[in-house]
């Protein structure tokens, strides 16, 4: 079986400062804002939700492809995702546009100012989900808005279940529209302040969402996850950081652990578990795919953990 992503790739760029934010009165006055700042440290990183969960199903053994559209600068990223075996014929690389890129600037506070240029990403319905029947499972992520509309519309055209992770798209999308995917999803999977969003948006309840899924999936962060499925409400454990780093990347490395326990039909309560320990593996790092391990390794972990072995 195959599994395909369909989602953003994009590069990373990280500025911390040493300092903190200082916002002047010039545009209260009606002056234009002309803000310098030191930057003693940057990162950049591959990312990306689709470019994220690919990585970290590789990590775990599973074979993900991730599906988008990508720039003429690709290249560096093209490379990196060849070295870790991740397939990149879904990938397609748009003329004249530049891949996804998101620059970050946050404080000492950790107050942030985060800028995103879409790109070829807003391309990205131009790339269609293959009929492949080798695909048995698939993923919506963040991507244009109408890429996610016609990847939801051909996953269901090709008979593939697939799980609906909207992250920050929710901002942009109304409710019924929200409703639109849960129709067409199995599963759903959203962080605290995203479901909070959702049943603003739709006037559902959690429960009433996951009435019309297979499950509704709400993850806590540190706090672990909630699972509605079929009636049913089950609560996993969270993970304690030992040195929480940089929680880029992290929900995108929980849903993939969502999509390991999916595509190995593990129970609830263990694919709770794993999505919620590779949360914490990736919160414990800077970036979103420098963080590596071995499914042995993640497997010792988890027998650490949670007290009991993690059979796949």
């Amino acid at each position: 079986m195959a599994i395909l992503v369909c989602g953003s790739l994009a590069f990373d760029t990280v500025m911390v400062l040493s300092d903190k934010l200082r916002m002047t009165q010039a545009a209260e006055k009606g002056q234009s804002l002309d803000l310098y700042f030191l930057v003693p440290d940057l990162r950049r990183s591959y990312g990306g939700c689709a470019g994220n969960l690919a990585y970290n199903l590789k990590l775990l053994g599973k074979t993900a492809w991730p599906m988008g559209t990508v720039g003429t600068d690709f290249a560096p990223y093209a490379v990196w995702l060849d070295k870790q075996g991740i397939n990149r014929q879904h990938i397609k690389v748009i003329e004249h546009n530049y891949t996804a890129q998101t620059y970050i600037t946050h404080d000492m506070d950790d107050n942030r100012i985060t800028a995103f240029h879409p790109g070829a990403m807003n391309l990205s319905h131009v790339n269609p989900v293959p009929v492949n029947p080798a695909i048995t499972l698939g993923v919506i992520a963040p991507d244009s808005e109408e890429g996610m509309q016609i990847h939801a519309q051909q996953f269901c055209e090709n008979g593939v279940p697939f799980l609906y992770y909207p992250g920050h798209s929710l901002h942009q999308i109304l409710g019924e529209d929200i409703l639109s995917y849960v129709e067409q999803a199995s599963w759903m999977v959203l962080n605290t302040e995203e479901c909070a969003l959702v049943t603003r948006k739709t006037g559902l309840t959690e429960e009433q969402l996951a009435s019309r899924l297979r499950a509704l999936i709400i993850n806590r962060g540190q706090d672990g996850a909630t699972f509605y499925s079929l009636g049913v409400c089950y609560k996993t454990p969270g993970v304690p950081l030992k040195n929480m780093q940089d929680i880029s990347g992290c929900d995108d490395a929980f849903c993939a652990g969502l999509v390991y326990g999916l595509a190995n039909d593990i129970d609830w309560e263990t694919t709770g578990r794993i999505a919620s320990l590779i949360w914490a593996i990736t919160a414990e790092h800077h970036g979103t795919q420098h963080h590596h391990f071995s499914l042995d390794a993640f497997k010792s972990l988890f027998r650490q953990a949670f007290g009991y072995a993690l059979f796949t």
